[in-house]
């Protein structure tokens, strides 16, 4: 467990540099999330494998150098330990923040389970220690979400507009909005 608790946060990478090391399946699976985020991703790694080949993705196909991260704003580290080990010392040097696949000792950044339902993001962690009870709550917490959250988000976004206008206080915008949210079901 960390000394302190992590600080969760949502990332803008659109049009952002980010590196992603490691050319097989592992950071093949990372780099969808990446490319749907709008990352201007590179790859670096000695084989870079088919399931990488993306439009729009930069490739290196060497081994890992430091200067890799430079102008990189967020860097994936999907290779072996030893390869993520120095992933993680070149990013601390340069104050870039880097997740270790599987590598905790290695990661400066943890990524959680995720859910989607339109415009609403869901996101938990284990802060790394447990990634398979991660991927189990994210199931359950799926299943209890409801299927028209969309229209909540519509709601919710209609009224705050208004309230601003009306200058509603914020401790009165909950209650407003959960007898909103039941109007939905009348």
């Amino acid at each position: 467990m960390p000394a302190s608790p992590l600080y969760p946060v949502f990332l803008h990478l659109r049009s952002r540099p980010v590196l992603l090391v490691g050319g097989g399946n592992v950071a093949a699976s990372k780099l969808p999330a990446l490319l749907e985020a709008g990352a201007q991703v590179t790859v670096v790694a000695p084989e870079i494998g088919s399931a990488l080949l993306q439009p729009g993705v930069r490739y290196a196909p060497r081994a890992f150098a430091p200067s890799d991260l430079d102008g990189k704003f967020f860097a994936v580290a999907a290779a072996p330990p030893a390869v993520n080990r120095q992933v993680a010392d070149a990013a601390e040097v340069r104050g870039i923040f880097v997740n270790a696949v599987d590598d905790k000792g290695s990661a400066s950044a943890y990524l959680g389970g995720v859910i989607r339902k339109g415009f609403v993001t869901v996101a938990l962690s284990t802060d790394g220690s447990a990634p398979a009870l991660a991927g189990l709550l994210r199931e359950a917490l799926e299943a209890a979400l409801p299927d028209d959250l969309d229209q909540w988000v519509e709601a919710a976004v209609r009224l705050r507009g208004r309230w601003r206008a009306e200058h509603v206080p914020m401790k009165e915008r909950r209650p407003l909005l959960l007898r909103a949210l039941q109007e939905i079901y009348r």
